[in-house]
């Protein structure tokens, strides 16, 4: 019975103490599987996914675009231009008529050209590329950094899931090793009623103990009841995380269950969220110089290969080309470009705010994160010292009464303290282990550069 009671203590404040193998444990993996499959991570990356493709096509923006282009235009009325033909040359073509005794030369009417053009066709080929345009350049630089800003917000939905994930794995390990306790409980409690029903039947005792014993089995057996479904809803919750059926098992691993006395902590300069508001800021900045520079004249070139005829007529006559430059040179607009400068100015400013205050509340996150985890650590060790103490006082009292010199209330006393000795040191201990998920959390400290999908 008694190596029963140590063989969980070790194995709580000892065994997982132990330094393992530098493989991937359980929990990294468990992590990975996260990122493949949780929700949230996957809306984020086809957030990401999209502003590669915005990219791109700001990139298709510097190169050639070609077009077909064609039209067909049937016409009836409209202006006309008149040509007196007729007038102008009638008398001449009479006079040399009469000159040369023949009628080779025969009256003309007047013309009445139309100027819609009537059963006539163009159809071309256009191919167009800018030479100069600040715009497209820096709307190729903005896309860039928003993609910067998006891979930045992905490793945050990253971070807080690796917390979460860790925590939750950590509850579930303290719900596990509480069936694990109250188990242990249960068997010191039918261990006494063996005791007491001996002493019982050889008259040593009256049958007030054992009804006392019998009482307490029946509240370990209902405490083994509630901590089984704490267990459940914990892993039911770890296993939501996961995006997997919620019934599935849970492999505990030695390797994510270590605790240190000290966890060596860095600046909180690596945080994602920084990285997002200083992308932000880079966006409005960029957006301000997109504005300064539309003062800059735009620049394009074409190129037309096509045919144009009436009645579809296609020969050397209707094939035609024509290439040329364009220049766009806005010199005023009514103030619009100053205003959007300006509006850019103040985004870049409000960004900067921005950024200070997020510095200084991660900064008191792992401020608070390593005082916790000193807490934390105090607790769980002063818990240890309080289990050993409280085993040692159960085996002398457990002694005693078996020489029949104790009474059995005293004994149950000390059976108590050992328990809830147990159930303290393991809550302290997943609380160390949460601490350190905190802190690993508020320094950016999970290496996620080969886990990024």
């Amino acid at each position: 019975m008694l190596p029963k009671i140590i063989k969980l203590h070790l194995f709580i404040s000892v065994g997982f103490i132990t330094q393992v193998a530098t493989a991937q444990s359980r929990l990294d993996q468990y992590i990975q599987e996260a990122f493949s499959r949780n929700q949230a991570i996957a809306r984020q990356n086809f957030q990401l996914e999209k502003n590669m493709y915005a990219l791109q096509e700001a990139k298709a923006l510097f190169m050639p675009s070609a077009s077909f282009i064609s039209s067909y235009t049937k016409a009836g009325g409209g202006r006309t231009i008149d040509i007196p033909t007729g007038d102008m040359l009638n008398g001449v073509y009479a006079t040399l008529n009469q000159l040369t005794g023949s009628q080779k030369f025969p009256q003309l009417e007047n013309q009445s050209i139309q100027l819609t053009p009537d059963n006539f066709y163009d159809a071309k080929l256009r191919t167009s590329m800018p030479l100069i345009n600040t715009e497209i350049m820096y709307a190729k630089k903005i896309r860039q950094e928003d993609i910067t800003r998006q891979q930045a917000t992905v490793n945050v939905y990253k971070r807080q899931l690796v917390k979460d994930i860790k925590t939750a794995y950590y509850q579930y390990f303290q719900a596990t090793r509480a069936v694990d306790i109250y188990n242990n409980a249960l068997t010191l409690v039918k261990e006494n009623i063996r005791v007491n029903q001996s002493m019982l039947n050889n008259g040593i005792r009256n049958n007030t103990s054992l009804t006392r014993a019998q009482t307490e089995q029946q509240k370990t057996e209902a405490a083994i009841t509630q901590a089984e479904n704490t267990q459940q809803n914990a892993r039911s919750y770890f296993n939501f995380l996961l995006n997997k059926p919620l019934t599935d098992s849970i492999e505990l691993d030695s390797a994510a269950l270590l605790v240190a006395e000290y966890i060596p902590t860095t600046s909180v300069q690596s945080r994602e969220e920084i990285q997002q508001l200083t992308s932000v800021k880079k966006i409005a900045l960029l957006q301000e110089k997109m504005q300064h520079s539309l003062f800059t004249p735009k620049v394009n070139t074409f190129l037309d290969l096509g045919s144009q005829g009436f009645n579809w007529a296609f020969n050397n006559t209707s094939r035609y080309y024509l290439w040329g430059l364009n220049l766009q040179w806005d010199i005023f607009t009514g103030g619009q470009r100053k205003y959007r400068t300006k509006q850019a100015g103040a985004d870049a400013a409000i960004a900067q705010a921005a950024l200070t205050e997020t510095v200084q509340g991660l900064e008191l996150e792992l401020n608070r994160a390593n005082n916790n985890y000193r807490s934390a650590y105090v607790n769980y060790k002063s818990a240890q010292t309080q289990l050993q103490l409280a085993e040692k006082y159960f085996r002398d009292q457990m002694k005693v009464y078996k020489e029949g010199q104790l009474l059995y209330i005293e004994l149950l006393d000390a059976q108590n303290q050992l328990t809830n000795s147990r159930l303290q040191l393991l809550q302290a201990y997943a609380q160390v282990q949460i601490s350190q998920a905190e802190i690993e959390r508020a320094q950016a400290g999970y290496p996620l550069n080969n886990n990024l999908q």
